[in-house]
């Protein structure tokens, strides 16, 4: 089983390179499990989405500023 440590790692990872098939299973277990992990790799894909629309100039799903 793996640790937050070790999830946070891989969801970063996940962000430069597709994971290994025995890297997805044991991932998506502890993302179920830990609300803390799941968090994160929602914050982390919000972070990266939204970096691409902005450098993409696409401000599509930008919160109104007024």
């Amino acid at each position: 089983m793996l640790n937050c440590k070790q999830v946070t790692r891989l969801l970063s990872e996940a962000q430069e390179r597709d994971l290994q098939f025995k890297e997805k299973i044991p991932l998506k277990l502890h993302l179920m499990m830990c609300a803390g992990c799941n968090n994160f790799r929602k914050q982390i894909d919000f972070l990266r989405r939204t970096c691409h629309e902005y450098a993409e100039g696409q401000p599509n799903s930008w919160p109104d500023p007024s």
